[in-house]
């Protein structure tokens, strides 16, 4: 008699299981529509569960400007070619003082104003995921990957498009337009994310390493990390264009993964595109959405 209860049970739980996941995304969707209103702007965001390959996308496909998210598939580059034998994570590059762009964000620059020093490619890394450090990106597209276009090739190669490469710091430093040529759609984002954590990509110690910086990313500390219970591990890289005279940012962005309580990790793109919104406004809409993420798949 209990075996004739247990079966079709069983397979309620099968139906209902699907039909309360549809339910609980429709609703978190709903919530991400409520935040994003605030950012007078496009907001997009992708989700990926990284083990139960669970998705939800809010302007998923859109194309948005990425600016600094774009030195995380770098990285990628660079250690691929440091998978490859062609560079050594501890060999050196010397910067010389035209490497030195003056007027733009570079803790590397304030340590070495006047270049003349050998740094180490991973010292490099560090300073361009970690930090953010635009100088530390050029010098590594300059000097190691050969271009911009090179990344975007080696995504392509890798199966990752609508992931689009073809300007340095520099570059779009030098005309408003240009910063809208490095763009991506949320859902590749969050596939390159996926394709890297699984160690698709890159040999298992430059996987651990790469992860290790975004972890120890410094910028940003008001976005996706802002709203999340303290000590939270988020492996992520943010993106910040500027402000033009009419009070447009085309880019404010945070990707990355978040481990949640269960051991599970989510791939999460959050940006927030040409958006009329202060500052404030725009990093609290990706903290309120990471929060309610996180509300919604840590339970």
């Amino acid at each position: 008699m209990m075996k004739k209860f247990l079966k079709p049970l069983s397979l309620l739980i099968l139906f209902l299981a699907p039909v309360c996941l549809q339910a609980q995304q429709n609703q978190l969707r709903d919530q991400i529509a409520a935040i994003a209103k605030p950012a007078k702007g496009i907001v997009g965001v992708s989700i990926l569960n990284l083990e139960d390959r669970d998705t939800l996308t809010y302007n998923g496909n859109a194309r948005l400007v990425m600016h600094s998210v774009f030195k995380f598939p770098i990285a990628l580059t660079v250690l691929h070619l440091v998978d490859s034998g062609i560079f050594k994570l501890d060999q050196t590059i010397h910067i010389k003082k035209r490497d030195i762009r003056k007027n733009t964000y570079s803790p590397l620059g304030d340590k070495y104003p006047n270049g003349d020093v050998d740094i180490s490619i991973s010292d490099l890394l560090s300073y361009m995921v970690s930090q953010s450090d635009n100088n530390a990106c050029d010098i590594l597209l300059s000097k190691v990957v050969g271009n911009p276009e090179a990344v975007e090739d080696y995504l392509k190669r890798n199966g990752v498009k609508s992931i689009a490469i073809s300007a340095s710091e520099a570059d779009m430093a030098s005309a408003w337009e240009v910063q809208y040529t490095n763009w991506c759609k949320p859902a590749a984002m969050t596939l390159l994310l996926d394709k890297f954590y699984s160690g698709k990509l890159l040999s298992k110690s430059s996987t651990d390493f790469l992860y290790k910086i975004l972890t120890e990313t410094t910028t940003g500390p008001n976005r996706m990390k802002a709203l999340l219970p303290a000590g939270t591990i988020v492996a992520h890289k943010t993106g910040t264009s500027p402000t033009n005279a009419a009070g447009l940012s085309p880019a404010t962005n945070d990707v990355g993964i978040i481990t949640l309580p269960n051991g599970k990790h989510l791939a999460v793109a959050i940006f927030v595109c040409n958006s009329t919104a202060d500052e404030a406004t725009r990093e609290g809409v990706i903290a309120k959405i990471a929060k309610a993420v996180w509300d919604t798949y840590a339970k």
